[in-house]
């Protein structure tokens, strides 16, 4: 008997190892494969950047392509440019996985979106990822040069992943659209009118992207403050003159439209049925008081109630036990990373290097002052309308899709199109580059609308109506024109019932 217990016992282990404990939380799970992956190797890469610190100077081998993230120490450079914050960076692509676009049909050009709304995930082909390298130097040296302050696409980080011995090439950029607002309103505008218009099956989606056809056919303009289209106007010179230089055409000006007042309107109409439905519904003392909660604090509604989706002033959070889990781990490894690197002041891990510039956190800087009250940190594209005019609005704009390089196909494009259209050639999409910034610079000019100078709101709307009749046979300035088809126009159009949604779209 006493032999039989001893040959039972398992030895004691005197090795010292200790016993490996598994998390409760399963880590950078998703509903596909190459997403898995590719949170993986974000945190994986960014893990390993937080463990040293910035160089001094960026070297040639730094731009060389890495097997999983390519010039990481470039790119976490451009981070810093932005203003992007390392481990707001981590978390928003790993603690929860990206979303797919809901209206990407095509798989080649596939987009997700971060939790947060924060950061698109767009796939790209080997073609692209060249571009990208081929002008990787001048992008990063323009971005230091403007110290953040372009209305260029933010490209944060470029990864490679492999799933079934696939390659996939994936880029990160700032979401133009941000996170907080909602949007109820888009336009894709180049300046060319030349089948510039959006197909009826894109005109049936909820947030369909609109044309420049379609911004003339709709009187639309753009309702700025003048020193705001001041700086609007000196970003996009800056940078459609830098696109020239590399030789780039074919991109587009992203224009987002976020309805202030109508919002508004919606959040009072969600609040009341919200508030109908508790008075209405016979829960229990405990639902009660989270649904009195959720009317009066801005939180999200629960599902069950149907209402629409939470407040836009908030950002989305981690609502699983899996997910808060993950942000406590992730903040606390953070903590402990930033004080293993010295970086002579708070938060080590985003140190920069030595006479950098400060980090952007906006591109419209003087006018943030005069947001209304509204709450635009991280919003970097964000800029609001002019006071002056009567309907408040929130205007996201960026330029979107630079990597068209003006070569030997597109000069055979040009030259087929205008054999095709003849005399209207010149308001075709596909044009020398010099000639291309200089039409989207002058169409943009042309429907930014400033308050006149002198002049007050009330002012200026009895003559506006009377500009809009041919029979009056006055002289009519062109500013009085030009205002016309925005305030009542466009505060018509605005105010239609329409879908909103925050998920970014590039086409």
């Amino acid at each position: 008997m006493g032999k039989e217990k001893t040959k039972s016992k398992k030895p004691k282990s005197r090795s010292g190892h200790k016993r490996v404990l598994v998390p409760k939380w399963k880590l950078f799970r998703a509903k596909e494969p190459l997403i898995s992956v590719f949170m993986w190797g974000v945190n994986h890469s960014i893990g390993e950047l937080m463990h040293v610190p910035p160089p001094a100077l960026l070297l040639p081998d730094d731009f060389k392509a890495y097997s999983k993230e390519y010039c990481p120490n470039v790119f976490r450079n451009i981070r810093e440019q932005f203003g992007v914050d390392q481990y707001g960076y981590l978390t928003s692509l790993t603690v929860q996985e990206p979303e797919l676009e809901p209206n990407e049909t095509t798989t080649s050009n596939r987009l997700f979106v971060s939790h947060d709304k924060q950061f698109v995930v767009k796939v790209i082909d080997s073609e692209a990822v060249a571009e990208i390298h081929s002008i990787l130097r001048q992008y990063h040296e323009y971005v230091v040069e403007q110290r953040g302050k372009t209305l260029l696409p933010q490209y944060l980080g470029l990864y490679r992943v492999t799933v079934d011995v696939s390659d996939t090439y994936m880029l990160v950029m700032r979401n133009i659209f941000g996170g907080k607002y909602d949007i109820h309103k888009k336009y894709d505008l180049k300046g060319s009118t030349v089948q510039r218009q959006a197909s009826e099956k894109e005109k049936s989606k909820e947030l369909p992207t609109l044309k420049d056809n379609d911004f003339l056919v709709e009187k639309y303009k753009l309702l700025l403050p003048t020193d705001a289209k001041a700086q609007l106007m000196a970003m996009l010179k800056s940078d459609t003159e830098f696109l020239t230089r590399l030789h780039l055409m074919d991109y587009s000006l992203l224009v987002g439209i976020h309805d202030i007042e109508l919002d508004r309107e919606q959040q009072q109409q969600k609040e009341e049925r919200t508030a109908a439905s508790a008075t209405a519904a016979s829960s229990p003392p405990q639902q009660a008081e989270m649904v009195a909660v959720v009317c009066g604090g801005g939180g999200a509604a629960p599902s069950a109630i149907g209402t629409a989706p939470p407040p836009l002033t908030s950002t989305s959070t981690p609502t699983t036990t899996t997910a808060s889990e993950m942000a406590t781990m992730l903040a606390k490894l953070h903590q402990q990373q930033g004080s293993d690197v010295d970086s002579g002041g708070e938060g080590g891990g985003r140190a920069s290097p030595p006479d950098s510039p400060i980090p952007s956190a906006s591109a419209f800087t003087t006018t943030l002052a005069a947001s209304g009250g509204l709450n635009l940190d991280d919003e970097f594209f964000a800029i609001p309308s002019s006071e002056e005019f009567p309907r408040k609005l929130l205007y996201f704009i960026g330029l979107v899709d630079i990597l068209t390089y003006y070569g030997v196909k597109k000069r055979t494009e040009t030259a087929a199109k205008t054999v095709k259209y003849g005399s209207g050639a010149e308001n075709i999409s596909t044009v020398k580059p010099e000639q291309y910034a200089k039409r989207l610079l002058e169409f943009v000019n042309r429907n930014v609308v400033c308050p006149p100078q002198n002049s007050t709101t009330t002012d200026v709307l009895p003559t506006l109506s009377n500009a809009e009749h041919p029979q009056s046979n006055r002289q009519i300035d062109r500013t009085e024109v030009m205002i016309t088809s925005t305030v009542t126009d466009h505060v018509a159009m605005i105010t239609e019932p329409m879908a909103a949604t925050n998920i970014h779209s590039y086409d």
